[in-house]
């Protein structure tokens, strides 16, 4: 029994996009209650760095050349990283407000549901 339950488990795999847009869900998750609570500045920085980690990720992934997305598409989602990463500064450094970011990860989500 153990061993079919294995095979199934083998053969049922998550489509990508599904993938990244749970990814999104659980970081714009944490960036709503970083925003949300009073939280320590510790788990709001956190929340502010696993959103960064996760935009220089798809940027990383954007400039390999195996990469199959339009040039055009990969050039937009580079470009949204590097704001992402330059915003993030003024919102541990300065106080600025996180709802851009959770406005950008919202706006990649409903791209990602609309595109699955």
């Amino acid at each position: 029994m153990t061993h079919k339950a294995y095979q199934n488990a083998q053969t049922v795999t998550e489509d990508p996009r599904a993938t990244e847009y749970r990814l999104f869900g659980q970081v714009t998750g944490a960036l709503i209650d970083a925003q949300k609570s009073d939280t320590a500045i510790g788990s709001r920085a956190e929340a502010i760095d696993w959103n960064r980690k996760l935009w220089r990720t798809l940027a990383s992934d954007c400039l390999d050349d195996r990469n199959q997305l339009p040039p055009a598409v990969r050039a937009q989602i580079v470009s949204l990283s590097l704001w992402v990463s330059k915003y993030s500064k003024q919102v541990t450094r300065k106080g600025a407000p996180i709802t851009p970011l959770i406005e950008i990860n919202r706006n990649i989500m409903q791209g990602l549901q609309g595109a699955a």
